[in-house]
């Protein structure tokens, strides 16, 4: 494992210059196909991302706007859309890219229009995505980024990420040119269709870190629109480090398993599409197996394991190190026994000892109370004895050794 160090970039240029467009229709690309295009993929690094999963039915003629939290700085923004869960293919004829300024409210100049393959509209098939043109000009990073879309005819079940811990605004009918508010009146808690977007960042071996998790890592119990998940504080981390890492997604999704689907695709079923797929991806961060573990499924530690190991034969074949976290403490969840807490001791053991990744970080030690070593510490608990507070999500981030996450394969 070889360490690679760049200097900190700092960007104070804002978004965005203008795109020329066209109309007319353009395809989607398979779901786990990368960025078409030489040049639009160039350096390319995910600067935010969001486990894609299956939403509820939606209606025609709506209007999403989305704002996410972004990691990595650099030009040449993309977006990546997503009808994995789509049951037919889905038309966005506007799609819209600016900067938040308040609420709904965009930095004036900000916002811009998106286009794929030179078309204003793009329809994405049943199953698969679509990643934009670049734009112009220049992503700090940090920034909330705000992107707008319009379907005139969605019907059926929609794809998106349910728990976002983000406000973000819908309207009825095509208003994403608008940079003001007034249109924008209702909110929602999740993103609609978008589960990706990269930047090409200024020095080419700039990479990303994935972070495949469940709840936790989704930022279950931190504090809305802060952004105050693990993922986040750890990307704040990077941004001022030495590092060659400065792309951060979080692919957590609430109540996820390794082994089997539920609350979401299995992160075995979703590896491919969530993680390996993402744009500069250098290292996968795994921390999960706690729901495998208190679902009283019969999972033993020799099968959560096997799991384990085989998304590490995966990460390896695509060219990715993978970082492993132990699994954290949860006496006094209501699922917590002692029969599962030994399957979690076992697993531990294994993620500290076997030497079959290519780092660890002891997210058990970190959260644990040193007088109870199968109860999360009081002081960075939520209150639930799983989910750790803004607290715990950032003792989690600061443990993290960004060393280990600038790897080479």
């Amino acid at each position: 494992m070889t360490g690679r160090f760049t200097r900190t970039v700092r960007l104070a240029a804002v978004l965005l210059t203008a795109v020329a467009c066209q109309t007319g229709p353009a395809q989607g690309v398979p779901a786990a196909a990368p960025p078409a295009g030489p040049a639009a993929t160039r350096h390319a690094v995910v600067t935010w991302g969001a486990a894609a999963d299956r939403m509820g039915e939606v209606t025609a003629d709506r209007g999403y706007r989305l704002v996410v939290h972004t990691s990595a700085a650099g030009t040449g923004l993309r977006v990546r859309l997503s009808n994995a869960f789509g049951d037919r293919p889905l038309t966005l004829d506007s799609v819209y890219a600016g900067l938040q300024r308040q609420g709904a409210a965009l930095k004036p100049g900000s916002n811009q229009r998106l286009t794929f393959d030179g078309a204003r509209t793009v329809t994405v098939p049943a199953g698969a995505t679509a990643w934009s043109d670049p734009l112009p000009g220049s992503l700090p990073a940090g920034s909330n980024l705000v992107v707008s879309l319009h379907s005139p005819d969605a019907a059926g079940p929609a794809t998106g990420h349910g728990m976002a811990l983000e406000t973000s605004y819908t309207t009825q009918g095509d208003h994403t040119a608008e940079e003001g508010a007034a249109h924008w009146t209702a909110t929602t808690g999740s993103w609609w269709y978008l589960d990706s977007v990269s930047v090409r960042p200024p020095d080419p071996a700039t990479g990303a870190v994935v972070a495949l998790g469940d709840s936790i890592t989704d930022g279950w119990a931190s504090t809305t629109d802060l952004n105050r998940r693990w993922p986040d504080y750890l990307a704040r981390r990077l941004h001022t480090a030495h590092t060659g890492v400065k792309g951060v997604a979080d692919e957590g999704i609430s109540g996820n398993q390794v082994l089997a689907d539920g609350a979401g695709q299995a992160a075995l079923h979703r590896l491919d599409r969530d993680v390996l797929s993402q744009p500069g991806v250098r290292t996968v961060f795994l921390f999960e197996g706690v729901n495998d573990i208190k679902a009283h499924t019969g999972v033993t530690a020799a099968g959560l394991i096997a799991g384990y190991r085989e998304i590490v034969r995966r990460a390896h074949a695509a060219g990715t190190c993978v970082v492993a976290s132990t699994v954290g403490p949860f006496e006094g969840w209501p699922e917590w026994d002692q029969a599962g807490e030994a399957v979690r001791q076992e697993v531990n053991r294994y993620i500290r000892t076997s030497g079959e990744f290519d780092a660890v970080t002891d997210f058990d030690r970190i959260l644990r109370s040193p007088y109870d070593r199968a109860r999360m510490l009081p002081f960075l608990d939520s209150g639930d004895h799983i989910h750790p507070n803004d607290k715990g999500m950032q003792a989690m981030a600061d443990a993290v050794d960004l060393a280990s996450l600038d790897c080479d394969r």
